[in-house]
């Protein structure tokens, strides 16, 4: 998105949508993708809106800078993205104090899909949100991949939802990709001893009874990173390999991306 603060950098590396490399864009090009090719959910609707200002005047300013839209086109490709969100088209005159938590969520979503983008990136839009709600959102977002053709790139630490919601998961940790491959895989058979054990401390509501797992010590100063692997310091099967060299991710299979010295060979229990 092109939105990091000043203390904030991609070190390294390419990022492509559609064809184009997103990385070296100057500020002008980029602001002619933002919302039109890649739009945002944010983890918190309350602090993404303008708390003074009307929500509807919110999207409404999006569609006339971002989509072209004179005043008139915009409220009403407005009221058509509240209705296709299950919100009333008289609540754009509200304020975001004014609406509940998942109605902000919905909101926020409407922003999201006015200049019809390819991809929506939705991080943490579950958040704070009772059971009840959650499911209804993220069924929301089912029925408007389907409806628009939309990628969804889901940035999440429920494995619950990740199961739920996902064709392809990218298991980070430390701000490293460990494990990435299609979400049954990576569910039925880990190949990194992290995922193995993020999965293991997740209780189960269906399957026999287990004992859940967890993983001993914390994080990493992200500031003064551990050399080597990121997770060595915690990982049971860890060798002097992985704390002098840091693994490079290694395909294992089709699509299957394995950042571990000894991926394949250990046995993870799953």
């Amino acid at each position: 998105m092109r939105i990091l603060p000043d203390n904030g950098l991609v070190a390294g590396g390419k990022i492509w949508l559609d064809g184009q490399e997103l990385v070296s864009l100057t500020e002008e090009e980029a602001k002619k993708f933002r919302w039109r090719k890649v739009s945002m959910v944010f983890q918190y609707a309350m602090n993404a809106f303008n708390p003074v200002l009307q929500i509807g005047n919110q999207i409404i300013e999006v569609l006339r800078q971002k989509a072209g839209c004179d005043k008139e086109e915009a409220l009403e490709k407005a009221k058509s993205l509240f209705e296709v969100v299950g919100l009333e088209a008289s609540r754009l005159r509200d304020y975001p104090h004014e609406f509940s938590g998942g109605m902000r969520q919905r909101a926020i979503i409407a922003q999201a899909l006015a200049c019809d983008p390819k991809l929506m990136i939705a991080d943490e839009p579950v958040t704070a949100l009772d059971v009840i709600v959650q499911g209804k959102i993220l069924d929301l977002l089912n029925k408007l991949k389907e409806k628009y053709d939309l990628a969804v790139l889901l940035i999440t630490h429920d494995l619950s939802v990740i199961a739920e919601e996902s064709d392809q998961v990218g298991i980070m940790y430390a701000g490293s990709i460990m494990e990435m491959g299609d979400v049954v895989s990576i569910f039925k058979r880990s190949l990194h001893p992290y995922t193995a054990r993020l999965i293991g401390a997740f209780p189960s509501v269906v399957g026999e009874k287990t004992k859940l797992e967890f993983i001993p010590g914390a994080p990493p100063d992200l500031t003064s990173p551990p050399k080597g692997c990121k997770f060595h310091e915690r990982c049971p099967f860890a060798e002097p390999v992985c704390r002098a060299k840091n693994p490079e991710l290694r395909e294992f299979g089709k699509g299957r991306f394995v950042a571990c010295h000894f991926a394949g060979e250990l046995d993870l229990g799953k």
